[in-house]
């Protein structure tokens, strides 16, 4: 845990890099599906070339989020967490270094009347569906749970019990690496992204919202991601990759962590 996850500051470096573009005619097919505009997504359907960086470019006033798009998915799911509007939303493809030509490009109207909406569903990074190992444990564990207080905590405790650091990882990653749930459950390791998408999908397959955040934190001294999970209407600050250590290290510490020791830089 001493060396969160360097993976990330690249990750952050590589999102800071403006795109130089070349506008190309759209391509026919229809790569932005909005069904699921209800539930605060959009979902990318597109061939991305195995060997060419393919992009998605989500625009909110100021604010921007970019995701490589995997070439062995024939569908993505990505979130509009940027608030109630209207959301740029350009398909990129690389040319050559920072060059890219746009393939599509597209204006959707996000009106949520509830935004925790955005935090239940199944996106990229947070890639869950009933059939995983880990959101079986998850049912498993929730069993008879009659609050989301109950369910947050039994996962919780599930988590940092059984998942452990693995310092050596952020060493072999490349800039486009996604977590896995069940990789992260079967192997039972992960660098703090992991954690966070594990627990996040957990909750949100068990009907908690929850929120992959990242961002800095005095609990580590580099780039790093935790959660925010939904508890009687509040959203409250939960570490698991920080709290597995400190259990681990049988030290004291409090599941719902102060916000004054977190700054927050993205949300999933």
């Amino acid at each position: 845990m001493r060396k969160m996850s360097s993976f990330l500051l690249i990750l952050v470096f590589l999102l800071s890099i403006p795109l130089h573009t070349t506008a190309f005619a759209a391509e026919s097919q229809e790569w932005l599906n909005q069904n699921n505009l209800n539930h605060g997504i959009v979902n990318i359907r597109y061939p991305a070339k195995s060997n060419v960086k393919t992009k998605i470019v989500i625009t909110k006033d100021a604010e921007k989020y970019s995701y490589y798009l995997n070439s062995s998915k024939p569908e993505e799911a990505f979130a509009l967490q940027m608030g109630n509007g209207n959301y740029n939303i350009r398909l990129l493809e690389q040319l050559t270094g920072n060059q890219y030509k746009v393939i599509g490009e597209e204006t959707v109207q996000l009106n949520l009347n509830d935004s925790k909406t955005i935090y239940l569903n199944s996106i990229q990074n947070i890639d869950w569906s009933d059939t995983n190992q880990a959101i079986r444990k998850a049912k498993e564990l929730t069993k008879g749970a009659t609050t989301d207080d109950e369910k947050v905590k039994r996962i919780y405790e599930y988590v940092i019990s059984h998942i452990k650091y693995d310092s050596n990882q952020p060493f072999s990653l490349s800039p486009d690496y996604l977590p896995q749930i069940d990789r992260t459950l079967v192997s039972q390791k992960d660098i703090c992204y992991g954690y966070a998408s594990l627990f996040a999908a957990m909750l949100r397959s068990v009907d908690v919202p929850t929120k992959l955040v990242m961002g800095e934190s005095s609990y580590v001294n580099t780039y790093h991601a935790w959660n925010e999970v939904n508890i009687n209407n509040q959203w409250v600050i939960v570490d698991t990759t920080v709290d597995a250590a400190l259990k681990s290290g049988k030290q004291k510490f409090a599941m719902v962590k102060e916000p004054s020791k977190y700054t927050k830089t993205k949300q999933y």
